[in-house]
């Protein structure tokens, strides 16, 4: 065996999502910025499909198998999918973590996400330091955590429900989807309950999330389990500015030109376009898709629209001639340089928690559509919390009218409620700003991890 490396080695593992690896990828560059070795662990698929090297920077590459090495797209759902992440997983993971350990740079600690119980499992096994990583808002995970526990019981039928710590009494159209309907979602019921099943063998928790954005639930939660908010976990540039040349996550598992939007934003005045996100999962219907279309002309401000290439024969006939000397539509943006551009006033997103995090983190005020998971919890902190958007109202058939859409717009880009959002949101900046910077809450709490870390050695 050749010489010792002499600094901790942390295997990072995340859920092979966009969602999931972005995060996760970020707050690994901050690990590295703290003088530790970080292997990220990606799939063979995602590997060879987006043809990454042995790293990213800084950051050293590896995989494991999730069963479906020549793509996703064969199981058609999460389900079979995750169930041959649970097969094939651990013993890919296993087998990674013995190579490492016969070499000069074996592992010392494993980060990982919660929806991979089994990852936890596996580091116990070789008796590692093991941390889960939560993707979602503290809130929602504390939610959560008191279904796991029968703390409260499901699926609620009665509201307002009162959960201790969270600062807002919450209704049906605030709760997860998964509380409110388990049996429409049993799929995802399981695996989200799965992230708590073994968590009592974690070392630590992490959330992506930063204290003085939700400090009540996080005290609430910090009694019940070792935690620390670590967020959040956006490019350093928008942040602190710590880590040289950080402007992007690293990954991306779509095909990619950012110069079209950045440029095409470069042309148009200072908080004049509405920018609209569904997500790279949303899938909308036809009538919802419509409803849009017209309500952003409706508007009459100029938009940038991420309209994926499976959802583009849902946009009316004739619209996007009809715009195009207000609108853009593209398949993908770099979405944490569209909202940090000057030109974007308004963000319309479907609340998902890297997307409202990026937002409150750059200063961009929002217009909510959620859909399912937790998106309807972030929406109602969004609007009631923090103050930084507005939600917009469906109707008896759970769309989202024309009418509804180019109201909210308005309101956030030039209304009184607007002026307000505008002004929460750059406190919000300004906040996760300081979490992050040297000595910040988030950095102690990440100084405090590392020195964790490098005493297992």
């Amino acid at each position: 065996m050749g010489k010792m490396v002499n600094r901790s080695h942390v295997l990072v593992v995340p859920l092979p999502g966009a969602g999931h690896i972005n995060p996760m990828l970020q707050f690994s560059r901050r690990l590295v910025s703290k003088g530790l070795k970080v292997t990220f662990v990606i799939t063979e698929f995602i590997s060879k499909s987006r043809q990454l090297g042995s790293s990213i920077g800084s950051i050293q590459l590896d995989t494991i198998s999730d069963g479906y090495d020549d793509g996703f797209n064969q199981t058609g759902s999460w389900e079979p999918y995750l169930s041959s992440l649970h097969d094939v997983g651990p013993k890919t993971l296993s087998d990674l973590i013995k190579r490492y350990q016969t070499s000069s740079s074996p592992i010392h600690a494993v980060i990982y996400e919660p929806f991979l119980a089994w990852a936890l499992d596996v580091a116990k096994d070789f008796g590692l330091f093991a941390a889960a990583f939560f993707t979602h808002a503290c809130a929602v995970d504390y939610i959560f955590y008191s279904v796991y526990h029968e703390v409260l019981k499901v699926p609620v039928s009665s509201t307002p429900v009162l959960i201790e710590g969270l600062p807002l009494l919450l209704e049906l159209q605030d709760l997860p989807t998964f509380v409110v309907l388990p049996d429409s979602y049993p799929a995802n019921v399981k695996m989200t309950m799965s992230q708590f099943a073994n968590m009592d063998k974690a070392d630590l928790i992490l959330i992506n999330t930063y204290y003085k954005l939700e400090c009540e639930v996080v005290d609430r939660m910090s009694k019940v389990c070792p935690l620390l908010t670590i967020g959040p976990t956006i490019p350093s540039i928008y942040l602190d500015k710590s880590i040289e040349d950080d402007d992007d996550y690293g990954i991306s598992l779509s095909e990619i030109d950012a110069s079209l939007s950045i440029n095409w934003l470069s042309t148009k005045p200072t908080a004049s376009v509405v920018y609209v996100s569904f997500g790279s999962c949303a899938t909308l219907s036809s009538k919802q898709m419509e409803e849009i279309a017209w309500g952003l002309k409706r508007s009459n401000f100029h938009f940038l629209w991420v309209v994926m290439d499976s959802e583009k024969g849902k946009i009316p006939e004739g619209f996007v001639e009809e715009v195009e000397n207000k609108g853009l539509l593209v398949n993908w943006s770099p979405q944490v340089k569209v909202l940090a551009n000057e030109a974007v006033g308004c963000f319309l997103t479907h609340c998902g928690w890297n997307s409202t995090i990026e937002a409150l983190s750059l200063g961009v005020p929002m217009v909510t559509m959620p859909g399912w998971s937790d998106q309807q919890t972030n929406s109602k902190l969004v609007e009631d919390a923090w103050k930084v958007g507005v939600r917009a109202k469906v109707d008896e058939h759970g769309i989202v009218k024309r009418e509804e859409i180019a109201l909210c717009i308005k309101e956030v880009m030039e209304g009184d409620r607007g002026r307000e959002m505008k002004m929460n949101s750059k406190k919000w900046k300004e906040l996760a700003i300081e979490a992050t910077s040297e000595g910040g809450t988030s950095d102690t709490n990440i100084n405090e991890l590392v020195a964790m870390l490098r005493s297992t050695k």
